[in-house]
């Protein structure tokens, strides 16, 4: 899906909540969705590279 780096990947976090992110498929392609239940936001990636900017992100349906 995303071609972050492992290490990378690893230490990324939600700048919301700071929970783990999980690898997902939205509406407009890869994004890292929030593993908590509570945040749930998905973040998108532009040129391959996630936008976690909280006010970019998409909520939860």
């Amino acid at each position: 899906m995303s071609t972050i780096e492992p290490w990378l990947r690893e230490i990324l976090r939600c700048p919301k909540c700071r929970a783990e992110l999980r690898d997902d498929t939205g509406p407009t392609g890869p994004e890292l969705v929030c593993v908590d239940p509570d945040c749930g936001l998905a973040y998108r990636f532009e040129d391959g590279i996630p936008v976690l900017l909280i006010d970019e992100a998409r909520t939860p349906a």
